[in-house]
């Protein structure tokens, strides 16, 4: 799989402990600030046609604000039903300041 690394936004605009959403590259993305680092995942939860960025973040679990299913968002695995097929993540780069997510 290529790389395809976007400027997807500031680092400054990724809230810490909290979810953002962002549209780079034609994908729209979920990306999260927690212990510190920035974190992306696809936008919508793979149960329902909901939104994660309208979702409760705590700690590394993303919760659905539709159903309540979680995910984590290191690794987009589903950690509370009625979720059960993981979301998908991207890989996240911060450069001079900017969050650069790669789409592969």
């Amino acid at each position: 799989m290529s790389s395809n690394w976007i400027d997807a936004a500031a680092e400054a605009d990724v809230p810490e402990d909290d979810v953002t959403q962002v549209a780079a590259g034609g994908v729209e993305l979920a990306l999260y600030g927690a212990g510190g680092e920035v974190y992306a995942t696809a936008s919508l939860c793979t149960h329902g046609n909901a939104r994660l960025c309208d979702g409760f973040l705590d700690g590394h679990e993303i919760e659905c604000p539709l159903h309540q299913g979680k995910f984590d968002i290191r690794d987009g695995r589903a950690t509370c039903e009625p979720a059960t097929e993981a979301v998908r993540t991207y890989p996240v780069k911060i450069e001079n300041g900017r969050v650069y997510v790669d789409l592969g």
